[in-house]
């Protein structure tokens, strides 16, 4: 294993830990806020059960001078998953030769373009949400998130036409988690530190500013469910590598916040069961419809299907030049020392076998990863061709000799 694919290891698993914690308390909280029993002079009171005791909880303002000894404070799991993500980011995309950034020969911009756009989404990005929210529209939250959402999508599309789809999707992500970043630490804490120096000044608390933070904390909900689905994204690429791919994200994202919605209000709207079984089946069926849409510029399958049958030797023989330099026993790319996914096919029942994944990944284009063995398109339509008329190895040519590695991929042009 490499330094770098060590650093990617170690970050994954922290940053998963960072978010989950981070997200949790973000659930716990808003479900907490929308369960508590109003009482007099207090905001709410609520009683929990969990491992084998009872928890009272209070929500109120503080009257002055009224600090507790030991206030604590949720913060650091924000932190710890925002910084834990962007140091990957920078392993993963940046660095490495920014084989995963951009792909050669695509159309997309430069690396340092591609890099410039990225840190440009993510300050403008949160400069422009930000004043939005500031603006006199942030009396009318329904017109400012319809502003909002409507630029998060401009940007989606703007990304998948710079980077490579995968980096477009994962950016958008971290643009995500940037906002809520921004929010937690330049609009919720100052506001908490207000509250908290105003209650040891002996001064009454100032309730707007819990209001700013609150608003802010439930944008940062509404993100929650988006940025999840893209955290998952970069393993299905039927999504990012299809030519519809920024549409499907800006579905899956609409629809997963309206979700988030309407569990949020579940306590005060009360068929907000169909509601979200409407929301969820619309969603996924808009998402399946797009992607069963032809992925890229190749012929349909059925009509593939009826060309002239493909010999499983020029498949073989395509695999062996394109695809083994990676996925092999014994990879001879230097960007991976193993198989990725654990796929290999130096073997005929190898590539039989995995002939649907094959299929998805040639037609979509995200294989060969960012076409770094330069297949062609009369190539790809030979494998989909192939895999659209059964997959079969009639005439398979023989595995290499035991020691033998297969046919090196082709020099670069």
């Amino acid at each position: 294993m490499s330094l770098n694919e060590l650093f990617d290891l170690l970050l994954r698993w922290f940053h998963v830990i960072a978010g989950i914690m981070w997200i949790g308390n973000s659930l716990l909280f808003n479900w907490l806020d929308r369960n508590l029993v109003k009482k007099e002079g207090i905001d709410g009171e609520i009683w929990l059960l969990h491992s084998g005791g009872f928890y009272q909880i209070e929500k109120k303002m503080l009257r002055p001078h009224q600090m507790p000894a030991t206030l604590h404070w949720f913060m650091w799991q924000n932190f710890s998953t925002w910084a834990s993500g962007i140091l990957l980011l920078v392993v993963v995309y940046y660095l490495g030769g920014s084989a995963w950034l951009v792909e050669p020969g695509s159309g997309h911009a430069s690396y340092s373009t591609a890099v410039c756009a990225a840190v440009a989404s993510l300050l403008g990005g949160w400069v422009f949400y930000d004043l939005l929210w500031r603006s006199p529209l942030a009396a009318r939250p329904l017109a400012a998130g319809a502003i909002g959402i409507a630029a998060l999508f401009a940007i989606a599309w703007g990304l998948t036409q710079i980077m490579s789809a995968r980096a477009a999707y994962i950016h958008v992500g971290v643009l995500l988690g940037t906002l809520m970043t921004g929010n937690v630490w330049l609009i919720i804490i100052p506001s908490q530190r207000d509250l908290v120096a105003a209650t040891r000044a002996g001064r009454e608390q100032d309730r707007s500013l819990s209001l700013r933070a609150k608003q802010r904390s439930i944008h940062n909900n509404y993100m929650t469910f988006p940025l999840i689905f893209i955290m998952v994204s970069n393993h299905f690429p039927s999504a990012y590598g299809h030519r519809l791919n920024w549409i499907i994200l800006a579905v899956l994202m609409a629809g997963s916040a309206l979700v988030r919605h309407l569990m949020n209000i579940r306590f005060t709207f009360p068929l907000w069961r169909p509601a979200l079984a409407a929301c969820a089946f619309i969603s996924v069926a808009a998402a399946y419809l797009l992607l069963s849409t032809p992925a890229g510029s190749l012929p349909d399958e059925d009509h593939l299907a009826a060309g002239p049958p493909v010999p499983f030797e020029s498949v073989q023989a395509i695999v062996s030049l394109r695809c083994v330099s990676c996925h092999s026993a014994t990879p001879s790319d230097p960007l991976f020392r193993v198989a990725p996914n654990g796929v290999m096919l130096d073997r005929p029942e190898q590539i039989a076998a995995t002939a649907t994944r094959i299929r998805i990944r040639v037609a979509g284009g995200t294989m060969p990863f960012a076409n770094r063995t330069h297949m062609t398109d009369e190539e790809r339509t030979t494998v989909v061709r192939w895999v659209a008329q059964g997959a079969s190895l009639k005439a398979a040519t023989k595995p290499p000799p035991a020691g033998q590695s297969p046919a090196p991929p082709a020099p670069a042009p």
